[in-house]
């Protein structure tokens, strides 16, 4: 009998497998991920594993049309803080 994948295994496998070429994410919906993971782990609900790795800044998740991108931290683009960029725009 095979020994399962962690939650952080399986989610850092998905991210680069599912990846197409050209790009360092994963659209949690489009790529099939929610459902390969609910298969998985028999039915466990993926936004909660997610969530849960990216608090522990295992992951990145950036919130997309239609669900969310999935990046490993290394690969995740660096984003402003656009409350910093506003006051600055503001000359505040």
């Amino acid at each position: 009998m095979s020994v399962k994948l962690s939650h952080e295994e399986f989610i850092k496998k998905a991210i680069v497998e599912l990846r197409k070429e050209g790009y360092k994410g994963i659209h949690t919906v489009y790529s099939g991920f929610n459902n390969a993971f609910k298969k998985y782990f028999d039915g466990e609900n993926p936004v909660e594993a997610t969530n849960k790795l990216a608090k522990e800044e295992k992951i990145v998740i950036r919130p997309v049309k239609g669900g969310v991108m999935l990046y490993l931290p290394e690969d995740a683009q660096a984003t402003k803080d656009v409350g910093d960029e506003a006051l600055k725009k503001m000359g505040l």
